[in-house]
């Protein structure tokens, strides 16, 4: 099933997250954020925008899982492009999105 269809600017999804209300996070490659999705109603919900392009994952974590953490990559840029995008390859954490994410699950080997 269909759930979301990217915007242009958007460009490629990636990694990705539930949060504690069930809404969907993907991380934007190459669009350079992060996008809460309703898988319920196919919308748009919320948009984070990050200092680079090349956003990779994200995930919820810290004491009560309300911080969320996302990566982002400087695999196959060249120097003049890394040097246009300072914060490529780094890790970013983002708070105050007023939603918290939930636990993972383990699973015994």
């Amino acid at each position: 099933k269909l759930v979301y269809c990217l915007e242009k600017e958007e460009q490629m999804p990636d990694g990705m997250c539930i949060d504690a209300e069930g809404k969907l996070w993907v991380a934007c490659i190459d669009g350079g954020r992060v996008i809460r999705i309703d898988p319920e109603t196919g919308k748009r919900i919320q948009t984070v925008r990050l200092p680079t392009p090349r956003i990779t994952s994200c995930c919820f974590g810290g004491k009560d899982y309300s911080e969320m953490y996302v990566t982002s990559a400087y695999d196959g840029l060249d120097e003049s492009t890394l040097a246009k995008e300072p914060h490529a390859g780094e890790i970013f954490k983002i708070t105050g999105l007023g939603v918290k994410g939930i636990p993972q699950n383990f699973y015994a080997a």
